[in-house]
């Protein structure tokens, strides 16, 4: 395993994560749990998809959510800064022979779809439709109370070769990260927007969706969703936590969509923005890097994910022992 330099040369500026595609079974219900019990917004429905997003984001969506026969992931968003970086990026990826295309989305001016060599389906769009903040219309924090999306966490079967198109094709930088006794890349935590992280890798079949993370104010919000969640019919969603993580010091919480999409409301990480950040390393088996304090995380955590439409899943390159919930043997 080698750490590499970050590479701050790109001819284009990627901003941020932004959102998530996904397909569900059931729009109604979707609605019910996303906008009732969780408290995202509502900005519209057009056909059968609706749109959501968070109290605090002006931009049009942070969910999509498209009714379907199957679950699963369509793309997962990122917004650069200019729309002349789409046009870079168009042209940096056909010269490295990457697969890119111009895709139509609605409440996007222009959408770009690259597909990552590991297979991760990847679209970048520099302009959203805007809409108004509700960050100061408080009768309006329900639920979670959720402000804005925040990361997005993939399996990936060669976190090293993930982890390096990331830092060098994409200009993400590394905070913190995870190696296996025998010093492979077991996970790596990459941003652009000066947090912990927007694009998280972790060892394990896929390419496939860990789980989307949901930044909210306090952790008294999260609290408050768990009451909600149980008063409510939705005991059996709630997967792991509350707890605090070692990597990013956030409080957490891990629930599951009805549909079994992964959802990370957390709150209480920190700020790397600076350029000479120096990434902390982890030992896979120290028990305070996965969790600080909290049960360890049960085994359907590093097993389960959300596939991705259209993307062939394959085994892990390495063997790995995370600590795991309930069990003496280790996966």
């Amino acid at each position: 395993m080698a750490l590499i330099n970050h590479n701050h040369q790109l001819p284009f500026n990627i901003l941020r994560c932004s959102h998530t595609h996904y397909i569900v079974k059931d729009l109604e219900e979707s609605r019910k749990f996303y906008v009732d019990i969780m408290g995202f917004i509502e900005t519209e429905q057009v056909g059968r998809t609706l749109y959501l997003r968070g109290l605090e984001e002006k931009n049009h969506h942070c969910y999509v959510l498209e009714e379907g026969e199957t679950p699963e992931v369509i793309a997962l968003g990122f917004k650069v800064a200019f729309e002349e970086d789409l046009d870079k990026m168009h042209a940096y990826f056909s010269d490295m022979g990457i697969q890119v295309e111009w895709v139509e989305r609605y409440a996007e001016n222009r959408t770009l779809s690259v597909s990552s060599p590991q297979g991760l389906p990847l679209e970048f769009h520099a302009v959203q439709t805007r809409v108004p903040t509700m960050m100061r219309e408080f009768a309006k924090y329900k639920g979670l109370a959720p402000l804005r999306f925040d990361h997005i966490n993939c399996f990936t079967p060669n976190c090293q070769a993930s982890y390096e198109f990331a830092i060098q094709h994409l200009g993400f930088r590394l905070t913190e990260y995870t190696l296996t006794e025998k010093g492979d890349m077991w996970a790596a935590w990459t941003h652009r927007k000066g947090n912990v992280h927007d694009l998280a890798l972790t060892n394990g079949k896929g390419p496939r969706l860990h789980h989307t993370g949901i930044w909210t104010a306090s952790i008294n919000n999260i609290i408050h969703l768990l009451d909600l969640m149980a008063s409510e019919g939705y005991v059996d969603n709630i997967e792991r936590g509350p707890g605090r993580h070692g990597i990013s010091n956030a409080f957490f919480l891990y629930i599951l969509d009805p549909d079994g999409h992964r959802l990370e409301p957390f709150t209480s990480d920190y700020l790397t923005v600076d350029t000479d950040w120096e990434p902390l390393g982890w030992d896979l088996r120290d028990p305070k890097r996965q969790t600080l304090w909290g049960a360890p995380a049960p085994k359907s955590w590093f097993e389960h994910g959300s596939v991705f439409k259209g993307v062939d899943v394959r085994e892990s390159d390495i063997e790995s022992n995370p600590i795991i919930s309930g069990a003496e043997d280790l996966i």
